[in-house]
């Protein structure tokens, strides 16, 4: 069976080695028809803590690391846009 790719925005990077990615989904409401959004939140093993809040990154199932966490971050899909930059003044 082929494990499964997500991609979704690192919301917490504050554990070390883990951080918490939110995948969003859009799904059509079975009696409204009305297209929602559907969230939730996976804990992902970064194993060189280089992923920051803000970013898109690609996630993949793996086998369980820990109790919370069954995935492993595979790479950048996008860089967040909050990130700071120090100026010479």
């Amino acid at each position: 069976m082929p494990k499964r790719i997500l991609t979704g925005t690192v919301v917490s990077d504050k554990t070390d080695k883990t951080v918490v990615v939110k995948v969003e989904r859009k799904v059509k409401h079975p009696l409204y028809g009305k297209i929602i959004r559907r969230s939730k939140k996976y804990h992902a093993h970064d194993e060189t803590n280089v992923f920051k809040i803000g970013e898109t990154v690609r996630i993949e199932e793996t086998a369980p690391i820990s109790k919370l966490k069954t995935w492993k971050v595979i790479d950048r899909v996008q860089a967040g846009k909050g990130t700071a930059i120090e100026a010479d003044v």
